[in-house]
């Protein structure tokens, strides 16, 4: 226990102290046209996620090639909050730090096919989770659930992955939330934070799936797939750039159109997919597991068409 209130303070101080060089530095999100935000914010917030996987690498010294892919994509993910970078650079060290969680997982050992899905499917998800970076408490909260989710299991039903990796990452999640869960958020994420979340997460994602075989606890992750790749459909039906900034998001939609508070739309996404997990964790020792992951992603893929043309004449 001191351990992690060790950690806790460390991390905190440490963000603290970011927050005044970012400052200095005028590490900051402007508001533009396409933001949801409307004051000057720090970005780069999600430091902390990183700092507290490095902080458990020298104390552990476990999955190396993890840490190190995770230190690559933050690391790139940082010059890019300070100074927006080639896509081609970013993809480049991207394919790079997901190989290395790859080679961690012994990926390269299974069929041929795994590989390219599971590239394709973990890239995705990264961009993903940082287009859904996009107001207060959202991504946050949403990784509390998914990491919070994944310690239960780990704790309670199937050992998949050391529990104190679980444990440093909520608490460096909890640290972020303090300054970022809130009406004025003190600062964003910023690509450090979003992308490296989305590796954390899918790193041990991928380590209870090979652990349990089952696919279906990907819905995990249903509520972010839906709404990302649901909003790609969308935009390619009106022909737009899906490569361009956007507000087309549902819950961008929910919070500049129906002027919704940031922090309800971050915990309705939050409840949700802790909802569904619940429904996962109990369905998943049966026979018809895959088909109910299934069945909830056709369910609320209506769902999420049928709302979002009701209120947002979309189509």
């Amino acid at each position: 226990m001191l351990e992690f209130v060790i950690l806790f303070v460390v991390l905190t101080l440490a963000l603290y102290g970011y927050l005044h060089i970012a400052r200095k530095k005028q590490i900051l999100d402007l508001p533009n046209h396409r933001s949801s935000h409307q004051q000057i914010t720090i970005r780069g917030g999600g430091i902390v996620v990183p700092m507290a996987l490095l902080i458990f690498w020298s104390v552990y010294q476990q999955y190396h090639f993890f840490v190190l892919g995770t230190l690559l994509i933050s690391g790139i993910s940082f010059i890019d909050d300070i100074k927006p970078l080639p896509s081609r650079v970013r993809l480049l060290i991207h394919f790079l730090a997901v190989s290395l969680l790859f080679f961690q997982l012994d990926l390269w050992e299974y069929q041929w096919f795994v590989l390219p899905v599971a590239f394709v499917l973990v890239i995705g998800w990264i961009n993903a989770m940082n287009f859904m970076d996009g107001i207060n408490g959202i991504t946050v909260a949403y990784a509390l659930v998914t990491a919070g989710t994944l310690w239960f299991i780990n704790r309670y039903q199937t050992a998949f992955i050391n529990n104190e990796l679980l444990e440093y990452t909520l608490i460096a999640l909890v640290v972020f939330s303090m300054f970022n869960f809130r009406k004025r958020a003190l600062c964003f994420a910023g690509d450090i934070g979003s992308v490296s979340i989305a590796f954390v997460l899918s790193f041990l994602l991928i380590s209870l799936i090979i652990t349990t075989g089952q696919v279906g606890y990907l819905g995990f992750l249903l509520i972010y797939a839906i709404d990302s790749v649901g909003t790609i459909i969308e935009r390619l039906i009106k022909r737009e750039n899906i490569f361009e900034p956007h507000r087309l998001h549902f819950y961008q939609r929910l919070a500049n159109d129906r002027k919704i508070p940031h922090l309800i739309i971050s915990s309705g996404y939050a409840i949700l997919q802790l909802a569904i997990n619940v429904l996962v964790i109990f369905w998943a020792e049966t026979s018809v597991f895959q088909w109910i992951i299934l069945l909830l992603l056709i369910t609320l893929s209506i769902l999420y068409v049928i709302s979002k043309q009701i209120l947002f004449k979309i189509l």
